[in-house]
């Protein structure tokens, strides 16, 4: 058994720990994309979420590929679940530990060797799974050495279902149901958290850490909607209208800023997107642009205005909504906000009809004949408060805006990594 396996700690190792104090963290499990899993799109976005806050981010598997260039990946067939020297192991196990020892002690060094540098490791499903013993027996090695913090991410374990083969009971099997007081444990709901706590015995502490989606990757997002969801932190806003109008007085934008200050009044963070830009050659709705952003100011509310028609986005290029942007916009919306004091017709009540994005707008004719009693109409008699009261209660009766809603405040993996990845990874450190 070699040095590094009997618990003597690399020195470069040791003081590469102590000099540094960033958070570096390394990810591990059996594959990663573009093998296709739950668990390796887990990975995968949990490690991209890092990366994005800057975080210095590695890889750790055993099969996939280099599915991207922003943080390294390391891949190495001992770590996964279908390597010809793992299988072997498994199999001769019952007359020799000979094989299962020396891939032990090589799946060891190599993890010491790999995570110089490093300040935590979170391996996903990999402690509790019975398809690397050599790995799974290497983690608890690392975890007691005490130079880096591996956090256990347990996604499932066979123990739970009634058909797992009765060997997983004997050893060496049982480490997978053998909880490691130097491994922080995080599960993903509460009932698998019932069910780890029973398998370990009730002696185990474990944090529930729900899987999360990426927006961005669900709706492909044009990069420049992802920048200026990332810029102006539309994700934490309670409410997100859309109002894809040209500058015209005759769009009444002037009720939409009054209404976005009324609903914050209410105590409800709400952000508006005006696609509306100004025709420089045309004075008159310049003037009109210019008295909108005087409004927002006086209204207190520029900062919950946002005029794509002046973002840049980077080399200083104007926000140009073309269809795709427009397209992103109705995806990432919660309301499409139509406040017309005249229209013609009203082709974005169309286009939030296949969005299947829900309406509130005034009540004109023309919005009265195409969208009918499948919108929320207001009169333009009503004042900002009774429109912003009307918004707050038309939604909270709309199961799939309160579920769209409930996916943005608790399952985006950059709330996730606010509320509870950051937090978990400063307390196990400190």
């Amino acid at each position: 058994m070699g040095a590094k396996a009997k618990g003597l700690i690399p020195e470069p190792l040791l003081l590469s720990v102590a000099m540094d104090t960033l958070k570096h963290i390394a990810f591990l499990h059996y594959s990663c994309p573009p093998v296709v899993g739950g668990v390796e799109e887990v990975l995968y976005q949990q490690a991209s979420v890092f990366h994005r806050q800057d975080h210095n981010v590695l890889v750790i598997t055993g099969s996939g590929g280099k599915f991207t260039d922003q943080y390294r990946i390391l891949i190495n067939p001992l770590i996964g679940s279908r390597d010809p020297d793992i299988l072997s192991a498994h199999r001769k196990m019952y007359d020799s530990r000979f094989e299962l020892d020396i891939l032990t002690d090589k799946i060891t060094d190599f993890l010491f060797e790999s995570l110089v540098n490093m300040d935590v490791l979170i391996a996903h499903n990999v402690l509790t799974m019975p398809y690397n013993l050599p790995l799974t027996l290497a983690l608890h090695r690392v975890a007691e050495s005490g130079v880096i913090k591996v956090v256990g991410w347990n996604h499932d374990s066979p123990l739970f279902y009634e058909e797992h083969p009765q060997y997983l009971y004997e050893e060496p099997w049982e480490i997978i149901r053998v909880p490691n007081p130097r491994i922080h444990y995080i599960t993903i709901s509460d009932m698998r958290k019932r069910q780890f706590e029973d398998l370990y015995g009730g002696t185990t502490a474990f944090t529930v850490i729900p899987n999360g989606i990426d927006p961005a990757g669900f709706f492909h997002l044009d990069p420049k909607v992802d920048q200026l969801i990332m810029e102006n932190q539309l994700f934490e806003s309670d409410l997100l209208l859309l109002q894809p109008s040209r500058l015209h007085p005759r769009k009444n934008i002037e009720l939409s800023i009054k209404v976005i200050r009324a609903i914050n009044e209410l105590g409800v963070k709400a952000q508006l997107l005006l696609t509306a830009s100004y025709d420089p050659h045309e004075e008159s709705t310049f003037e009109y642009f210019r008295d909108l952003k005087s409004l927002a100011k006086e209204s207190e509310a520029e900062n919950d205005i946002l005029f794509l028609a002046e973002y840049l986005i980077p080399r200083d290029e104007k926000f140009s909504t073309d269809r795709i942007i427009l397209r992103d916009l109705f995806m990432i919306a919660d309301i499409l906000f139509m406040p017309s004091i005249s229209e013609g017709f009203g082709i974005p009540l169309l286009e939030a009809g296949l969005a299947k994005l829900p309406i509130v707008c005034s009540e004109i004719p023309p919005f009265r004949e195409v969208g009918g009693q499948d919108v929320r109409f207001f009169s333009l008699e009503d004042t900002p408060e009774d429109i912003a009261r009307l918004i707050l209660e038309f939604t909270a009766d709309l199961p799939p805006h309160r579920m769209f809603r409930k996916v943005i405040n608790n399952f985006l993996w950059d709330n996730i990594y606010r509320q509870k990845l950051l937090p978990l990874v400063e307390r196990i450190t400190s």
